[in-house]
C-alpha cells in the first residue's frame, strides 16, 4: 500500500513572535504558527468526505459543522467541539474557503466558547475564474502542510 501524499510546509521557529488572533479571523500561515507551536487547537470543520478526497492538516481535530453532499447541519456541532477542545482553549475553525467556519465560530461564541477564530481563506481556498479552488489562496496554496490518505 502506498504511504499518504504529505507536503510537510514551511519550518516554524519556535522562537518566532506569534501574531495575536483578530476578531475577524486568522490567515493561514498565522494559523500554522499558532497551531504548529501548540498555541492552539486547529479543529477542521468540513466533512469527511472532503477530508478524505480533498485531503486535512495532520494532528487536525474533526468536528463536521455539517455532513453528506447536501452538507446537512450537525446539530451536535457545539456539544462536540467542546468534547474534544474545552470551552477555553483557542481554538481555530477551518473550512473548505472560510464560510462555514465562519458560521461554526458565531456558534461557538454564541455557546459560550471564548477564544475562537475562523481560518481566513479555508483549505482550498475561493474559486478562480474558471470555477477552481486552491490557485488563489486558501491552506494549500500557501503551502502549508497537510496530507491526503
Amino acid at each position: 500500500m502506498n504511504a499518504p501524499f504529505r507536503n510537510p510546509g514551511p519550518a516554524v521557529s519556535a522562537e518566532a513572535a506569534l501574531p495575536p488572533p483578530s476578531k475577524d479571523g486568522v490567515t493561514p500561515s498565522q494559523a500554522w504558527s499558532l497551531f504548529s507551536s501548540g498555541h492552539a487547537i486547529l479543529v477542521d470543520v468540513r466533512t469527511t468526505e472532503e477530508r478524505v478526497f480533498v485531503g486535512y492538516v495532520p494532528d487536525s481535530i474533526h468536528v463536521p459543522w455539517a455532513t453528506g453532499t447536501n452538507l446537512t447541519r450537525n446539530p451536535r456541532f457545539v456539544r462536540e467541539l467542546e468534547s474534544k477542545t474545552g470551552k477555553d482553549k483557542t481554538i481555530l475553525l477551518l473550512c473548505r474557503s472560510g464560510k462555514r467556519s465562519t458560521l461554526a465560530a458565531e456558534a461557538a461564541i454564541k455557546a459560550g466558547f471564548t477564544n475562537v477564530f475562523n481560518v481566513l481563506e479555508g483549505f482550498e481556498g475561493e474559486l478562480d475564474e474558471q470555477l477552481h479552488r486552491g490557485r488563489n489562496d486558501g491552506w494549500r496554496y500557501h503551502g502549508l502542510p497537510w496530507i491526503q490518505d
